[in-house]
C-alpha cells in the first residue's frame, strides 16, 4: 500500500466565500454595472479546493472572477460571532449535501459601488 492510499480521506465541509468579479460578455451581470460581488457556499476538503472549485464553475458561466475572500466553514465562522439564519444554513447544508457551489447572493457594483 501507498503511503496515498493509507491517507485518511478528509470530509467535505461548505466553505462561505466571497468572490469579487468583473466583466465579461455574457456574464448575465446587469447593463451598467462594472461587476459584482457573489456570495457563495461551496464544499471542498479545504479553503484552497473549494476556492478552485468556485472559480473554475464561475469561467464556465462565464464569469471573470477577479478576488476571493474566505470566511472559512460554519463552525470558524460562529467562533468568530457571525450570526447565521437558517436560510443560510441550509443553503451550506445543500453545498454539501450536492458537493457543489451555490451562489447566495449577487451584488452588482456600479462606478465600484455597491447597487443599494
Amino acid at each position: 500500500m501507498s503511503a496515498k492510499e493509507k491517507k485518511e480521506k478528509k470530509p467535505q465541509q461548505v466553505y462561505t466565500l466571497l468572490v469579487e468579479v468583473g466583466r465579461k460578455d455574457g456574464d448575465g451581470l446587469p447593463d451598467g454595472a462594472d461587476g459584482a460581488a457573489l456570495m457563495c457556499y461551496a464544499s471542498g476538503v479545504d479553503e484552497a479546493e473549494a476556492v478552485r472549485e468556485t472559480v473554475a464553475i464561475l469561467k464556465q458561466a462565464d464569469m471573470a472572477p477577479l478576488d476571493v475572500t474566505g470566511y472559512g466553514t460554519l463552525d470558524e465562522r460562529i467562533e468568530q460571532g457571525h450570526e447565521i439564519g437558517e436560510d443560510e444554513r441550509e443553503l451550506m447544508q445543500r453545498a454539501l449535501d450536492e458537493n457543489s457551489v451555490i451562489v447566495a447572493q449577487m451584488t452588482p457594483f456600479f462606478d465600484g459601488k455597491p447597487a443599494h
